[in-house]
Formats: structure tokens, C-alpha cells, sequence
């Protein structure tokens, strides 16, 4: 798949989520219990490298995929939630990958900005740690836009609360 194929494609489903149904967002804006979700795509172009993000967002968590040039590889799969006790997170690697990987470090962080249960999926070449910490800025500026992102109080936003 080239690069314009894909960049059409993330681009036609972006177009296509940006209209969510009545029946995934509540008159408030919020999701719905029900199980809606929110879709945002978007590309950036980083140190001569094009990332691809996807952003769902359900009502008690955020899946993200970051993808790296042209493909469209699904990389390694990280699940992150808060424990129980006090303000740690726990990381899992679902999908290749081992705890090690930035994507585990990126994953343990989103869930401390945003309060939410995080799976991460992540395809950046692993001798790249400019690229890594790039595509993190990126997505964390997303998110904060999207209004994900808990407030430097450590209260939720109106939009992270089910």
C-alpha cells in the first residue's frame, strides 16, 4: 500500500468519524453508557518520518495506534490501567513487544495523564528514540486537544467522566 493510498484511506475514515450517530454521543457531548465511541485520525510528519495515528475513545478508555511511513502494521499491543492501591499503573504486553519496549513506558504514562484504561498499539522502529518521544508529544497534544487529558488539578475533564 503506498503512502498516498493509506493517507487517503486514514483520511476517508477520519471524514467518516467525524460525524458520529446520535446514538454514540449523549446530548451532552459525553459518550454514551451504552458503549458509543468517539474515532479521530490524523498524520504528522516527523523527522522525515510520516506517523499515522488512531484515537477511539470509549466510555472507560482510550485505544491508540501509532503506525510509522507507509505501513500499516499493527506492532505491539499494550494494555495499561490504574491498580487498585494508590496511584500505580499496571502494563501487559498483549502482543509481542515485552515490558521493556517504549511502548509499555508510553502506555503507563497515558493512563497517569488521562485516568483512563489505555491499549496502545505501536509501530515505531526501535532505534528511533527521537521518533518515540515525537510520536508521544503528538499524540499527548492530541489527546489534550480532544480534551482527554485530566487537568493539572488531577480532576477529569468534563469530557473523561462516563
Amino acid at each position: 500500500m503506498s503512502s498516498e493510498e493509506l493517507t487517503t484511506s486514514l483520511s476517508a475514515l477520519a471524514v467518516a468519524s467525524q460525524a458520529p450517530m446520535a446514538s454514540q454521543i449523549g446530548s451532552s457531548g459525553d459518550l454514551s453508557s451504552e458503549g458509543g465511541a468517539q474515532v479521530t485520525c490524523f498524520s504528522e510528519d516527523l523527522h522525515d518520518v510520516t506517523l499515522h495515528f488512531q484515537i477511539i475513545r470509549f466510555s472507560k478508555q482510550i485505544y491508540a495506534w501509532i503506525g510509522c511511513n507507509n505501513s500499516a502494521k499493527f506492532g505491539h499491543l499494550y494494555a495499561a490501567a490504574t491498580t487498585r492501591l494508590g496511584d500505580g499503573v499496571s502494563v501487559t504486553s498483549v502482543l509481542g513487544g515485552t515490558s521493556d519496549n517504549t511502548g509499555s513506558s508510553m502506555a503507563r504514562r497515558l493512563v497517569l495523564k488521562t485516568g483512563l484504561n489505555i491499549i496502545l498499539a505501536c509501530n515505531i522502529p526501535k532505534d528511533s528514540p527521537m521518533l518515540e518521544a515525537a510520536a508521544e508529544r503528538k499524540l499527548v497534544e492530541k489527546l489534550r486537544s480532544l480534551g482527554y487529558i485530566r487537568s493539572k488539578t488531577g480532576e477529569a475533564n468534563a469530557s473523561t467522566t462516563p
